[in-house]
């Protein structure tokens, strides 16, 4: 079979590049591992309820709704609101002048640090006037730029001198947060509760411009699934084609082919892999291939094999009979919530690393995570308060999610207990719960259950079940705004690579970006 492109990875930003690609009138055919596009934004549904597997929410960032717009997708968002809760307190997010609330929040619990919260409040506010100078505009990817001239002139020039000016900001806060916080908070508990629930060395200027990132958040009508369901629609109306449960084992970049489970050969002339990275390298033939170029491509894999996927998660799925009223009144739809002011100080780094130094023993992981649960920050996502057709009445579905370390789950799953251990993790976690912020899951709670890291490895076949590309302290990719272009390239000149992979910090606006300047570059040849 030959096609002029071959998109490998049904996630959004596969779906976007085909997009475009079929939409150019291109013979085009997006292959997915999986019986289900989306990847990391899925909705699925169980015993009545909607659940979101993955991302909770999409920020927009400039690129969401400008992309939407630009396909006509069929897709309504509704405005999805933050929360923010220490132990028994909880402030909603509504704008700007939220950050006086946040910064009473953080007084009540540690009073002695009023300093020190006064001038951390001052940095966030500080980023967020960069984040907003961001985006304040479409991005000028999604805009007609022949025709849009008030667009041009209006938006784009004036723009443009505070871009350059923020992205020089920026580069200055490029150190981790948990180091940039040690300048200014000396609280080891303050610091954990502004910063544990963001990924080990995130940017600190990613990490504190988040306020405004909670301002941004939209959810789809029917779930965050419905992006790629919609996206899906668009590529086949187009006349473009998808092939699902088709796995690629093989690629010959030197004949332009593709080989997969089955022994199915695919010929292409331009190839974009939105794929795990990893797996791209590691199924390449190199044999034939020039020696300039098969130098660049193995200096390429080995610094791809070299580095490790970011963190994962583990996501817990609550059935409640209770309606989704009782939850409204103690937040909004996406909620934050830290169970105890003490923070994890250590918990999750220093001593996981100790106790996977070790000979890991049942009892001691087991002591640990205990520890971790309790004092961790809670990602929590109430679907049917953002959309009341996500549940059963009179009942509610909530998804509980937060960081978790693949090695862990992998080590515990090689000595042959980790289904104890993943049913242990979800117990603590609505006991939790139950002794905090929802005590009436102890008699309302109708079922859960609960995806690891190994589960979203397996699902969606990432690396390490990483779900925003690489880890902070390695990154073989493209991490400055200002050369974004050159992120969706490869040492092949046909071949172009898109999505969580290819540019840090990833995550949705990033993957649609990519996509559609790995589509552009095939187009404009």
């Amino acid at each position: 079979m030959k096609y002029d492109v071959i998109v490998v990875g049904g996630g959004v930003a596969g779906l976007t590049a085909a997009t475009y690609i079929s939409k150019a009138g291109k013979k085009v055919i997006l292959i997915e591992k999986n019986e289900k596009c989306g990847g990391l934004v899925n909705t699925f549904e169980r015993d009545g309820f909607y659940f979101d597997a993955g991302i909770k929410a999409i920020e927009n960032t400039g690129i969401v709704i400008p992309m939407v717009k630009e396909l006509d997708l069929d897709i309504e968002f509704l405005k999805s609101y933050v929360s923010i809760g220490i132990e028994d307190e909880v402030i909603n997010i509504e704008d700007i002048n939220s950050l006086n609330d946040y910064k009473e929040l953080l007084s009540k619990f540690y009073p002695e640090s009023k300093d020190e919260i006064n001038a951390i409040i001052k940095v966030i506010r500080k980023v967020t006037r960069y984040v907003d100078t961001m985006y304040r505009i479409e991005n000028p990817e999604f805009k007609n730029l022949k025709k849009d001239r008030d667009y041009i002139f209006k938006k784009l020039l004036p723009w443009l001198p505070s871009l350059i000016f923020t992205l020089f900001k920026i580069n200055t806060m490029s150190m981790p947060v948990e180091k940039y916080l040690e300048n200014i908070i000396k609280t080891p508990s303050l610091r954990d509760v502004i910063s544990q629930h963001f990924f080990k060395n995130t940017p600190a200027f990613f990490a504190l411009g988040y306020f405004s990132m909670y301002l941004d958040y939209f959810y789809p009508r029917g779930g965050t699934g419905k992006l790629p369901e919609a996206l899906e629609r668009k590529i086949l109306e187009n006349g473009g084609e998808i092939s699902k449960e088709t796995e690629i084992v093989k690629i010959v970049a030197d004949k332009n082919l593709l080989k997969d489970q089955n022994g199915e050969i695919y010929e292409y002339k331009s190839l974009i892999w939105t794929a795990d990275m990893k797996t791209f390298y590691s199924i390449l033939e190199t044999d034939n291939l020039n020696p300039n170029l098969r130098k660049k491509v193995e200096e390429t894999k080995r610094k791809v094999l070299s580095c490790r996927g970011g963190d994962s998660i583990f996501e817990v799925f609550l059935e409640v009979d209770e309606p989704v009223e009782t939850f409204g009144k103690i937040s909004t739809g996406h909620f934050f919530y830290t169970p105890s002011r003490k923070g994890l100080d250590g918990i999750r780094r220093s001593e996981l690393y100790k106790l996977m130094d070790t000979s890991l023993k049942k009892q001691d992981v087991l002591n640990w995570v205990k520890k971790f649960v309790q004092f961790n920050t809670f990602e929590i996502s109430i679907p049917g308060l953002k959309d009341p057709n996500m549940i059963p009445e009179d009942k509610t579905g909530v998804i509980v999610n937060f960081l978790a370390d693949y090695e862990l789950f992998k080590k515990v799953e090689e000595a042959g207990w980790y289904e104890e251990f993943k049913a242990e993790i979800e117990k603590l976690v609505i006991e939790t719960l139950s002794n905090t912020i929802y005590p009436f899951l102890k008699t309302k709670l109708i079922r859960s259950f609960s995806l690891s890291p190994l589960s979203v490895q397996k699902r969606v076949g990432t690396s390490e079940g990483a779900i925003t590309g690489w880890a902070f302290d390695s990154i073989p990719v493209v991490n400055r705004l200002y050369r974004i272009n050159r992120s969706v390239m490869t040492p092949f000149p046909n071949i172009f690579q898109a999505g969580q992979w290819v540019y840090s910090p990833a995550g949705v606006p990033m993957s649609i970006l990519t996509g559609k300047l790995a589509a552009k570059k095939i187009l404009m040849r």
